[in-house]
């Protein structure tokens, strides 16, 4: 039963972020039409700030905990299990209310200075609650993952998503809110209200769980030894995230001022950057939602087989994982490609997104490989890698975002031309560690392989969408999309087949 347990966690994390994933999917529906493309560029410019100063609060902790829970839940040490998560939970409390606190004092300086957008000023303030909630989450979220207790945080994301649909539909309607400042600030209220929601009841479950393990005896450790055996773990993550999220950020604020400087108004500006980030690249990466299933579970996965010395069977799982992101990647590019206009117009009732939507699917296949490389990196123990490499691109996405978006001709595609360049740099540095334990070779024969597979898709979806008729249009696009990724996971099915043990 231990051999399944990679395969059934996958599978029931993949479910489970897959209906929350959909839960997403209306929720940005339903903001991109309450505020339109200017307001999800105004509401795009904050998610930044907030994802910076999350990286900073609990940055790595997901991934440490997960570890950590993982070698002693397989000793059956839960007494000192028990203590790393309430050490845990203690020092996120303490370094989230120092953090929010600054930012709350400063968000008058981060809306004028940084954002450069006053509308911005109460969507910060009302998300600093939010930071304190998904920073306790996250040391919860990876106990149950490191103690493969999937079904907790999978149910209660599921439930977090459909929350902040029902809130953010109730609150616009209640308040009948109407500008894009207000709209933008409900958006992170509901946030805060769904994260709150997900605390509570993970903070429940963990009590419950904590229960039912019988006692093992066991020596217990030093509190601060256990806080600092998270720490050396999670550290190299944060500054990982940190550093990475803090250029993101810049390269996010740089694109509407570089956007202007090429002679576009800066509403409109804003309009490009909702419809091609909060709209197009939303539809693209709809499908990343299995990839980093895949990577959560795989990184206890590593580590426990490292620690057993079966890198034999590491090798295999590694394979394995890069060729369903590759083949996930190419199906969602094939998709995208034969109906770019429909989907715009089937999800955000748009006729103006086909270009934007059918350029970015260009990126999907290395930027979901180059995805797993993350897991896999994180469960062979290679923070520190992560941490340079990551940096290391994201100067260079910072550089292209300048040069190219400041282009007239260019504009927003730019994002989509760094996207590729970056994804593949940054799949080549992170390969390069890899291979140098694991010997990580795709033949040519599957290559050729899967570039048949890719044109077949193409044809039976460009037949599909010949014979079926235009005045179904909603069945037509559905049957196209859903035919395409059921025929991808057939190739995966066939790929994977032989090594999933």
């Amino acid at each position: 039963m231990r051999r399944d347990r990679f395969l059934k966690n996958s599978l029931l994390l993949i479910s489970s972020n897959l209906i929350t994933g959909v839960f997403g999917f209306i929720f940005s529906i339903i903001l991109s039409r309450e505020l339109g493309a200017e307001g999800m560029g105004l509401y795009g410019l904050v998610m930044p700030i907030y994802d910076l100063f999350i990286c900073l609060i609990s940055g790595g902790m997901v991934t440490a905990i997960s570890t950590i829970a993982a070698i002693y839940f397989a000793k059956d040490d839960f007494r000192n299990l028990n203590r790393s998560i309430d050490i845990s939970l203690l020092f996120d409390s303490v370094w989230s209310l120092i953090v929010v606190s600054f930012v709350f004092v400063n968000a008058s300086f981060i809306s004028n200075y940084i954002i450069k957008d006053t509308r911005t000023l109460h969507a910060i303030q009302v998300m600093c609650p939010a930071m304190i909630f998904i920073a306790l989450s996250s040391v919860l979220k990876g106990y149950f993952y490191g103690t493969s207790n999937i079904k907790i945080p999978a149910f209660i994301d599921i439930l977090e998503k459909l929350l902040r649909i029902i809130f953010i539909v109730t609150i616009i309607n209640v308040f009948a809110l109407k500008g894009v400042k207000s709209t933008v600030t409900a958006a992170y209220i509901t946030l805060a209200i769904g994260e709150l929601s997900s605390f509570i009841l993970l903070y429940f479950y963990f009590k419950v769980k904590q229960r039912s393990y019988r006692f093992v005896f066991s020596a217990p450790e030093d509190r601060l030894q256990l806080l600092f055996n998270i720490l050396i773990i999670s550290f190299p993550l944060c500054l990982n995230g940190f550093l990475s999220t803090a250029l993101s950020t810049v390269s996010a604020l740089i694109v509407p001022r570089r956007l202007v400087s090429s002679g576009i108004e800066y509403s409109v500006a804003l309009s490009m950057i909702g419809k091609f980030k909060g709209m197009s690249l939303t539809i693209i990466f709809f499908p990343m939602i299995i990839v980093n299933s895949i990577s959560t579970v795989l990184i206890p996965d590593l580590s426990e087989k490292l620690s057993k010395k079966n890198y034999w069977e590491a090798e295999t799982r590694i394979l394995q994982v890069i060729k369903i992101a590759f083949l996930l990647g190419v199906a969602t590019m094939i998709i995208c490609l034969s109906i770019p206009d429909s989907l715009g117009q089937l999800f955000y009732n748009r006729t103006d997104l086909g270009s934007y939507i059918k350029f970015s699917a260009l990126a999907a296949p290395i930027t979901f490989v180059s995805a797993t490389t993350f897991g896999i990196l994180n469960g062979l123990g290679k923070q520190s890698v992560i941490l340079r490499n990551s940096v290391i691109v994201s100067i260079f996405e910072l550089i292209l975002l300048f040069i190219l978006t400041g282009i007239s001709w260019i504009n927003i595609y730019g994002y989509g031309i760094t996207l590729i360049i970056t994804s593949f740099a940054l799949l080549l540095l992170n390969m390069h560690e890899i291979k140098k334990i694991f010997n990580i070779n795709i033949t040519a024969y599957e290559i050729m392989i899967y570039v048949l597979l890719a044109i077949l898709l193409y044809f039976v979806l460009a037949i599909l969408n010949t014979l079926i008729p235009s005045n179904l249009f909603v069945i037509k696009n559905f049957i196209i999309i859903g035919l395409g990724f059921f025929l991808s996971f057939i190739f995966i099915i066939f790929v994977a087949k032989n090594n999933f043990s």
